[in-house]
């Protein structure tokens, strides 16, 4: 039996046609020549000086809340600086509205001791979601036109073939549906990561010009840099130093003292030899 010809793709929409513009499309507030909404996808990265790390994670965390937003991740640590005092941290990244954009960074900030760095960036994916939206169109028309061919189908062969290429149409329908979805999902919901620094590492404690974290901070750094050196040596003398000692000993000392040994020998023979003789006489 002949098996049924693959089916055609209907023709691709016209662009115009595929993106219609929508006033409340995620991402949206620009419109193109076209007359579609721009699909922009904004997110923004804040490096933050503050008093309490802790306290501002926390008030940033609720602050996604109060703007119908999420977090998506947040972590409270400590790193060391080089002469090994402990340094209070945090990061914190959270979704909120795009449209609340402008607003959560500016509250962000209102917080903060010193803003270290800031940027924003901005991804248009319009195109590519028209594309994806076209694709989508094609594969739904197709699969329409097979399942009505598949449900007219009288033979076995048939229904398979058929079958296999709504299985594998389907597929990419799924696929072009989740790449849409992330789009629309990521539009419409900006990424803002918040970086927290507590204000005394960056702000020196001064009395009357003396500087005694200064002092204290050099102290420490020499007594590290003291153990460090010690250590270094120890780890050199065992690992490098001591069986070179103990190759030499074993290659000069030990014939050394073989033959040392042999001389002694010797002249304890001799000499008891001697006394036998005298002895005798």
């Amino acid at each position: 039996p002949e098996l049924l010809p693959a089916m055609p793709m209907p023709a691709a929409m016209p662009t115009e046609m595929a993106f219609a513009p929508e006033s409340n499309k995620a991402g949206g507030g620009n419109v193109d020549a076209a007359g579609r909404e721009r699909l922009v996808i904004k997110n923004a990265d804040l490096s933050i000086v503050v008093k309490d790390p802790e306290a501002a994670m926390t008030a940033i965390t609720n602050l996604a809340a109060e703007l119908g937003g999420f977090v998506v991740s947040s972590n409270l640590y400590q790193s060391y600086a080089s002469n090994g005092l402990p340094i209070p941290e945090a990061s914190v990244v959270i979704r909120v509205p795009a449209e609340k954009l402008d607003q959560a960074l500016k509250t962000i900030k209102a917080d903060a001791v010193e803003v270290q760095s800031e940027t924003q960036s901005g991804q248009d994916v319009t195109s590519e979601y028209v594309d994806l939206e076209s694709q989508l169109k094609n594969l739904e028309a197709a699969e329409a036109q097979l399942t009505e061919i598949m449900r007219k189908a009288e033979k076995t062969e048939d229904v398979l073939n058929v079958f296999n290429q709504l299985t594998s149409i389907r597929g990419q329908i799924e696929s072009i549906k989740g790449q849409m979805k992330y789009f629309e999902e990521s539009a419409a919901l900006s990424a803002i990561s918040v970086h927290l620094v507590a204000e005394e590492t960056v702000k020196p404690i001064e009395v009357l010009g003396w500087k005694p974290e200064g002092t204290v901070r050099d102290a420490i750094q020499n007594l590290i840099y003291f153990w460090q050196d010690f250590v270094d040596f120890l780890i050199v003398f065992v690992l490098n130093f001591l069986p070179k000692l103990l190759t030499i000993a074993v290659v000069f000392g030990l014939p050394i003292w073989l033959i040392v040994r042999a001389v002694r020998n010797a002249n304890r023979r001799r000499k008891a030899k001697q006394e036998a003789l005298k002895e005798e006489k």
